[in-house]
């Protein structure tokens, strides 16, 4: 069982910056492929960043040249730098971990952390 905790989160004006913070859990969190997903009111969860053990890093083109997605595994946490803000990055941003183990894969959810950007 993996425990994510999310952080960060806040109202920020647009054109601000926000950082968002996920600690995680277990032995094995350096070969978790870990992600940022977000959901605004009445649109499904969509992708923002990944990033692999390798820290090879995926970004949705909505995001890409404003968000950093990073990680530190000695401290098991990942990160979502967020800079130039928009008012369409409103949502609830989530914290995933991917685990492959064999032919089975797992996924874990934090509980999410609110984003709101408006002026």
């Amino acid at each position: 069982q993996v425990q994510l905790v999310e952080s960060g989160g806040g109202l920020v004006q647009p054109g601000g910056s926000l950082g968002l913070s996920c600690a995680g859990s277990g032995s094995r969190f350096s070969i978790y492929t870990m992600g940022w997903y977000r959901q605004a009111p009445g649109k499904q969860r969509e992708l923002v960043a990944t990033i692999t053990s390798g820290a090879t890093t995926n970004y949705a083109d909505s995001v890409k040249g404003r968000f950093t997605i990073s990680r530190d595994n000695a401290k098991k946490t990942v990160y979502l730098q967020m800079n130039s803000l928009k008012p369409e990055d409103t949502a609830v941003y989530y914290c995933n971990a991917h685990i492959i183990s064999g032919s089975i894969t797992y996924d874990y959810w934090g509980q999410g952390t609110q984003v709101t950007v408006s002026s």
